[in-house]
């Protein structure tokens, strides 16, 4: 087979995140998971980077009557005529925020059996509902969340502190729509797609404790609020647990995850004449160690025909970590794909495309980048240093310049990482050799 132009690949490449984005549109995933129409009242509620588009596609397949607010971050709503649309911020929460979750316990008060509360929950959700618990404030909320961010912790630590510093999360927005019955639908961001880590869970049990939460605080040195610390020693912000009556009529139920968004892109590149190979849909570790990971296997690939004969696709998501040392232009995938070309090398035969499905990694409006052979070649012809704009967590910075950023806008909806390693066809040799 003929190698392709770089053009050709680049292009494929941004199909495949195309394809997996599109995978977890919500007007696609979530009209075949709507209820009968219940006896009582239907409330939507919810929270995320998804959660507008989510209330639009109900409102489109909804005949009865609906009221609700939701929560998104800015720049992600879109028109509903009947679920109001709030916007705030993320990662780090604001007061816009603060007021919707405020609006959103009294909006589920009062309820009855027969009404139906429909939570719409999708990533970022744990930023956009912040709700202190008692005796904290939001600037505490800030703080830690912050503070966690450029930690190194997981999403599953980072959102088991966070849930033990809310009056909404884990499983507290059920508690207060009792006896109401709520049913959630899900767009999963998180390794291993558990619901008690998608936003925070604020609709279903949480099983860990205040303990586990002051335990991710202490192991990743993050700076504590004096009454943050007092209320998880003193147990005081614990949630509510798996076997509580008051979640007896609450059902949860995942509308899009990471592992179809990288089967639909599977699909699109075997569409294309290319095998496509999954790795796994929940990878975690330092952004820069999955890199150099990553990059031996697609060496293996290129260089050996093991495991898998080029060419093909290597597929992967989950959610990487950062841990901030520097001051310069981040995210977690654009830190991978830094740490994959430099240990590349400028392998010939391998290119490589990482970006939020969110369209935004980190805090920039950019979803990820592209790598070819001659990245680093390129970055060096303009006086850029790859190892030191990687050391200094600036690889937007150096992407940027070179003019291969992935820019999607606002996707409205959110299945994590997504990474494409692409190897392809070996050079034929010269004639004659």
């Amino acid at each position: 087979m003929t190698p392709r132009s770089s053009p050709e690949i680049r292009a494929l490449l941004r199909s495949l995140l195309d394809a997996a984005i599109a995978s977890a549109a919500p007007e696609r995933c979530v009209p075949p998971h709507l209820p009968p129409t219940p006896r009582g009242r239907l409330v939507v509620v919810g929270a995320g980077k998804a959660s507008a588009a989510m209330a639009r596609a109900v409102e489109d397949h909804w005949e009865g009557p609906l009221e609700g607010l939701v929560v998104t971050r800015y720049g992600y709503a879109v028109p509903c005529r009947r679920v109001e649309i709030v916007e705030a911020a993320h990662p780090v929460p604001d007061a816009a925020g603060l007021e919707a979750a405020r609006r959103i316990l009294e909006k589920v008060s009062g309820l009855g059996p027969d009404d139906l509360v429909l939570g719409l929950i999708s990533g970022g959700g744990s930023a956009l509902l912040p709700s202190p618990a008692p005796g904290l404030t939001l600037e505490d909320e800030q703080r830690v969340s912050a503070a966690l961010l450029r930690s190194g912790a997981t999403i599953s630590e980072t959102n088991c502190v966070r849930r033990h510093l809310s009056a909404i999360k884990g499983g507290r927005l059920a508690a207060a729509c009792h006896p109401a019955r709520v049913l959630s639908l899900l767009v999963s961001d998180v390794p291993g797609d558990d619901p008690v880590d998608i936003a925070s869970g604020p609709t279903v049990p949480d099983p860990t404790t205040c303990a586990d939460a002051l335990a991710v605080l202490e192991r990743h040195r993050v700076a504590t609020p004096d009454r943050v610390r007092a209320l998880l020693e003193s147990g005081a912000g614990e949630t509510v647990k798996p076997g509580d009556p008051r979640l007896a009529g609450a059902e949860a139920r995942l509308v899009a995850t990471p592992q179809r968004a990288l089967e639909a892109a599977a699909a699109e590149a075997r569409a294309a004449g290319i095998p496509a190979h999954v790795l796994g849909d929940a990878i975690e570790g330092e952004a820069r160690d999955v890199g150099a990971v990553l990059a031996a296997v697609a060496r293996q690939v290129a260089d050996r025909g093991q495991p898998f004969r080029p060419p093909c696709v290597l597929l992967s998501g989950g959610e990487t970590t950062v841990t901030v040392r520097g001051h310069g232009r981040g995210g977690r995938n654009v830190e991978f794909l830094l740490a994959l070309g430099l240990a590349l090398r400028g392998h010939p035969a391998i290119h490589a495309i990482a970006a939020d499905t969110d369209g935004v990694d980190g805090q920039e409006e950019i979803a990820g980048a592209l790598l070819g052979p001659d990245t680093l070649e390129r970055a060096r012809a303009l006086g850029l240093r790859p190892r030191e704009r990687l050391d200094d967590n600036d690889a937007h910075g150096f992407f940027s310049a070179l003019g291969d950023s992935v820019v999607t806008g606002p996707t409205r909806t959110n299945v994590n990482d997504f990474r494409a390693i692409l190897i392809d066809a070996p050079a034929p040799p010269p004639a004659g050799g």
